[in-house]
């Protein structure tokens, strides 16, 4: 598959997971908790596959960046839950999901100064 595939699938997929988060954390409602888990965990799976396939087609290796993207979307894959689990959590949990993503989005852009590869 071609990069620009990749790109699309990766970056749609983290705009609408950061989307249905907040929406969660907006209306943590009982009777949403189905519908947002299994829209989340959809998209959390469609990041990762674009993300990995990324990683794949541009043969990067397992550079250190990648651990750092990796414990950002373990932690965003969780938030939706939290919102239903914790509700009196939600302001800390906003807080924690603004910074899990600009980390997120900080290493790609500076991910060159951490260029070395985890082997």
């Amino acid at each position: 598959m071609k990069t620009q595939i990749y790109q699309v699938v990766h970056i749609v997929s983290m705009i609408l997971l950061t989307a249905f988060i907040f929406q969660a954390f907006a209306n943590p409602d009982p009777k949403n908790k189905k519908r947002t888990m299994m829209i989340t965990g959809i998209l959390s799976l469609l990041m990762l596959i674009g993300g990995f396939g990324l990683l794949a087609v541009m043969k990067l290796g397992f550079p250190i960046w990648i651990i750092v993207k990796v414990v950002c979307w373990l932690g965003l894959s969780a938030m939706a839950g939290f919102a239903y689990r914790k509700p009196d959590k939600i302001p800390a949990l906003t807080g924690v999901t603004i910074i899990l993503i600009l980390v997120a989005v900080s290493t790609v852009y500076f991910r060159h100064g951490a260029a070395t590869k985890f082997e």
